[in-house]
C-alpha cells in the first residue's frame, strides 16, 4: 500500500540507519513508488541506488539483470555499507525481492527481511471488507495465471484476492461472473497513493488499469 504511515515501526527504524537504499523500477523511464513511500524515513545523506528489473515470467532464462543488480548490492556490502532493498507490500509476496534474496543467499550474505502489509490486507481494512471468517477458504490469485487455474481456484474458494488484474481484466471479470463472485467484488487501484480509485468492475469498460490494482471478492 502507498501510505507511508503503514510501514512497520521496525522498518522505519532500519530506514533511518541505512547507508544505501535500493529502489527497484520496472522501466528506466519510471520513478520508484517504493522509494516515494519510504522517503519520509530516510536520512538526508542516504545513497539512493535505482535498479531496473524487467517484468518477465521465465526468471531462469532471463536472470542476467538480477545477477547484475545483485553484484551491485554485494559491492556496497563489501565497502562496509548497510543496504536496504525496498519493496511494495510484503517482501515475500509476489516480489522482485524474492529473486534477489535467493541470489544473495547463494553468496552467503547475511540478510534480515522485514515483513510488510500486503495491499489486499490494507484494502480490506480501509474499506471495512472482511477477507475471511469462520471456515472460509481464501485463494490469492495472480491474474497472469492460466485461465483454467484461475477458474478452479475461484470455484474452490469462499473468498478470493486477485492481483495483477491490469494484465487481463476482461477475462478476470468474466471468470468472476461465471463463478458468482462478480457482484461482491471490490477493486481498488493505487491504494494510499495519489489518484486512488475504487472501481465497480461491473460497470467499467475499456479501462486501462494501473499496475497497482487489486480485487477482493467473496461468494454470497
Amino acid at each position: 500500500p502507498g501510505d507511508s504511515e503503514l510501514l512497520t515501526v521496525k522498518a522505519t527504524k532500519i530506514l533511518q540507519k541505512i547507508d544505501v537504499v535500493i529502489a527497484p523500477k520496472t522501466e528506466k523511464k519510471e520513478g520508484s513508488v517504493a522509494l516515494n513511500i519510504a522517503r519520509p524515513y530516510l536520512k538526508d545523506d542516504v545513497q539512493i541506488c535505482y535498479q531496473v528489473f524487467p517484468m518477465v515470467k521465465d526468471f531462469q532464462n532471463n536472470s542476467s539483470p538480477w545477477e547484475a543488480n545483485k553484484n551491485e548490492i554485494v559491492g556496497f556490502l563489501s565497502e562496509g555499507k548497510n543496504v536496504a532493498f525496498l519493496t511494495l507490500g510484503d517482501p515475500m509476496f509476489y516480489s522482485t525481492y524474492i529473486y534477489v534474496l535467493r541470489l544473495l543467499k547463494k553468496d552467503g550474505i547475511n540478510i534480515e527481511t522485514i515483513p510488510g502489509i500486503p495491499a489486499y490486507v490494507a484494502i480490506a481494512s480501509k474499506y471495512n471488507r472482511p477477507i475471511v471468517e469462520g471456515d472460509d477458504i481464501l485463494s490469492v490469485i495472480p491474474a497472469t495465471a492460466n485461465k483454467e487455474n484461475i477458474k478452479n481456484a475461484l470455484k474452490a474458494s469462499k473468498s478470493a484476492v486477485l492481483m495483477k488484474v491490469y494484465h487481463n481484466f476482461e477475462e478476470v471479470r468474466e471468470l468472476l461472473k461465471e463463478s458468482g463472485m462478480e457482484e461482491n467484488a471490490l477493486m481498488v487501484s493505487r491504494l494510499g497513493l495519489e489518484n486512488e480509485r475504487e472501481i465497480d468492475i461491473r460497470s467499467v469498460n475499456d479501462v486501462k488499469l494501473n499496475y497497482l490494482s487489486t480485487i477482493l471478492t467473496r461468494r454470497k
